[in-house]
């Protein structure tokens, strides 16, 4: 797969993994691991991406005596999810016609 359409796909990824509440990085990587596969310094990058992006805003808050980073999606960031969703279309489009069986080609 082409490295930038991937890389897109996992940053929509991660905007998904937090669109109903924040997180934070352990629980968003957990949340993804059954349908992705994304190792831990791939989500901080994708994170730090998005945070620069201003498609999610950082708060800390502590927890155990300890400072976690919550991630919270923004306006700009749900809107990259719905135009995700409109790219998808227009990607499926083109996948059904390229994966169209011979016998179709042939009418």
């Amino acid at each position: 797969m082409d490295n930038q359409l991937k890389r897109g796909m996992l940053d929509v990824c991660v905007l998904a993994a937090i669109r109903n509440e924040d997180s934070y990085g352990y629980k968003i990587q957990k949340d993804i691991k059954p349908y992705i596969k994304m190792s831990e310094s791939t989500l901080y990058t994708i994170l730090k991406r998005l945070e620069k992006s201003e498609m999610l805003t950082v708060k800390n808050v502590e927890h155990n005596g300890r400072l976690r980073k919550y991630y919270h999606i923004n306006d700009c960031g749900k809107n990259r999810i719905e135009e995700f969703k409109e790219e998808w279309k227009e990607l499926l489009s083109i996948y059904q016609f390229i994966a169209r069986e011979e016998s179709e080609e042939d009418e």
